[in-house]
């Protein structure tokens, strides 16, 4: 692996901070006193939902545990989490019912 110049990483650095806070300000500081349209609002309020699958999906179709490769034990927990989210419509529920499936077939399987 080659060494990477200090400049070019510290350019990085500065450059991704100083990006990270003009997007906050932007929302914080131009745009906070002001009220959002509806359309906006009803938009945000799909954020959350959009976010979570698309930060767990990958860790349960290329498991890193696995090198990548789909295992029964993830895919059934997901699949029970899944259910019991939609079900129950209690996220604590959903977790740990998952999480539960996840270990308990990790250890009969495992």
């Amino acid at each position: 692996m080659t060494p990477v110049d200090p400049v070019t990483i510290w350019t990085i650095i500065v450059g991704l901070a100083i990006g990270s806070y003009g997007l906050r300000f932007v929302f914080i500081g131009l745009v906070g006193d002001r009220p959002m349209p509806p359309w906006l609002l009803r938009h945000l309020r799909y954020t959350a939902v959009a976010i979570l699958p698309a930060l767990i999906a990958p860790l349960v179709v290329w498991p890193t545990a696995t090198e990548g490769q789909p295992d029964i034990p993830r895919m059934a927990a997901a699949a029970v989490a899944l259910t019991i989210g939609l079900i129950s419509k209690n996220v604590l529920a959903a977790i740990f019912s998952g999480a539960a499936t996840l270990y308990g077939l990790l250890y009969l399987l495992g």
